[in-house]
């Protein structure tokens, strides 16, 4: 089954910093799927090098009644894209304006140093009353960590100050946001350095993205990509990330990212690599409650015999240093024929333990085995009111999606390596999801979406009841190392 959008109005509204387009939105809406939808960004560029229009890897941060998301605009197959979009609401997800990055590459108005940007993701810096998008900047000679301003609320964005150099890649932002906290103010940039075996690297800064203190690294030396930094409420920083060897692990900073330490296990992984050419790899998505318990997802076939399609996984900490074993959200019957990848979990930052409030994003195919003609890529939504012990019924929240829609990379057809789901203090969740209808022509139609007004986090009523993990082969094939 097709499903078709109601095309959007779009006023061009000139503001400083970049052009901004304000959404008016004069319909929306997914035919096939359970809720409305409201686009939120498109790609206008022209340049050559890229695939048009298209707009993949989302990420999103929510405070107070902003919610910020930044994401890829016109995908190249190489590695990286025309630039970094964003979108913006301030009244709570009501509203959007959107628009590019400055200064990064010719198209965001940049002196064209960086040919391509990439790996979009977004914090808040409360005590510095700042918003960050941190990106890559692409070009021959290296691959940077780069970090863009904004001190109006996400709505106008500084030249991008140079975080880190070198061949780098994966980077993710998070800020110290608690008061109380000995370290509050301080921001935290991971990367890792893919010229030198996926090296992990952490940053510090404590001026709101100003500067930046000199790399460090856990005391175990750590290869990976993906680390997700999330931040307790007592300062401390818990790193966890996808190891070379099929793991996901953790790490940690008590000291305001002055040292970290030694590495320890979250889970191993088993793995069914979705059909189709499909690009995609099992990041962690990671959150964390008022409570300082951590939670951290990802795609995982351990549940099913055989390892013939992935859950998603949830594990969550029991200290800053240890872990409980993996439980699996109960999307579906073990049974079924579902293939479940790249969650973006949410968490209400005001709840915790057995009344925390988690929203699950995450992409799926209705029927695992299936090929790259034949594969329908589905968004899927899934919430939990009392820690993830049980859950709500999913809800569709757009597709299915024909893999000739997405543009295509070095690494197969691409949506993005991660998603995001931010929860606002007491109210909704609001993933960012790309949704792609069929091309004209031989020009894309894969923009941003937001489910309008945000979504519920409804009750619990499917127990999170699975028996022991069954044996599985593991993985499929190995870690793809370089992932820009």
């Amino acid at each position: 089954m097709r499903f078709s959008l109601n095309r959007l109005a779009l006023r061009t509204a000139v503001i400083a910093g970049g052009t901004a387009l304000a959404v008016t939105v004069l319909g929306s809406g997914v035919a096939s799927a359970n809720v409305a939808v409201t686009q939120v960004s498109s790609d206008p560029f022209t340049d050559a090098q890229a695939q048009h229009r298209t707009e993949v890897e989302p990420d999103t941060f929510s405070f107070g009644s902003t919610i910020v998301s930044a994401f890829q605009v016109g995908r190249v197959s190489g590695g990286g894209a025309s630039d970094i979009g964003w979108a913006t609401s301030t009244n709570g997800g009501t509203t959007w304006t959107n628009g590019f990055l400055p200064g990064i590459t010719a198209n965001g108005g940049g002196s064209g140093i960086y040919g391509q940007a990439s790996d979009a993701s977004v914090a808040f810096d409360a005590k510095h009353n700042v918003w960050l998008i941190s990106s890559l900047g692409i070009r021959s000679s290296s691959v940077d960590v780069l970090t863009s301003r904004s001190t109006n609320g996400g709505t106008t964005w500084s030249n991008p100050v140079t975080t880190a150099t070198g061949q780098l890649d994966k980077n993710w932002i998070v800020c110290d946001n608690t008061s109380a906290s000995p370290f509050f103010g301080n921001c935290y940039t991971e990367y890792d350095i893919s010229g030198s075996g996926d090296a992990l690297r952490m940053k510090t800064s404590s001026d709101g993205g100003l500067t930046w203190g000199p790399a460090r690294t856990s005391s175990s030396n750590p290869t990976g990509l993906g680390g997700q930094p999330v931040v307790l409420r007592n300062g401390t920083v818990i790193v966890p990330y996808l190891s070379l060897n099929d793991q996901i692990r953790s790490f940690r900073s008590v000291d305001g990212g002055a040292t970290w330490r030694a590495t320890v296990l979250v889970s191993s992984i088993s793995h069914h690599d979705p059909a189709g050419g499909l690009r995609e790899e099992t990041l962690p998505s990671a959150e964390v409650d008022s409570a300082g318990t951590v939670y951290v997802t990802w795609s995982d076939c351990r549940f099913r015999s055989g390892c013939p399609s992935n859950d998603i996984v949830l594990a969550k900490s029991t200290s800053e240093t240890t872990w409980a074993a993996p439980t699996r959200v109960p999307i579906d019957a073990t049974t079924s024929t579902v293939d479940h990848f790249i969650p973006g979990i949410g968490v209400d930052p005001s709840t915790s333990g057995t009344t925390a409030r988690i929203g699950l994003t995450y992409y799926f195919y209705p029927t695992a085995n299936c090929t790259a003609s034949t594969c329908q890529l589905t968004v899927g939504f899934i919430s939990s009111r009392n820690g993830g012990t049980s859950w709500s019924a999913a809800t569709q929240l757009a597709g299915p999606m024909n893999l000739s829609w997405l543009p295509n990379t070095s690494q197969g057809r691409m949506f993005g390596d991660y998603i995001s789901t931010s929860v606002r203090s007491g109210g909704n969740a609001f993933p960012i999801i790309a949704v792609a209808t069929a091309p004209t022509g031989s020009t894309f139609n894969l923009s941003m979406f937001v489910p309008t007004g945000g979504l519920a986090i409804s009750g619990g009523a499917v127990r999170n009841t699975t028996g022991p993990a069954t044996t599985a082969p593991g993985r499929t094939s190995g870690l793809v190392a370089t992932a820009r």
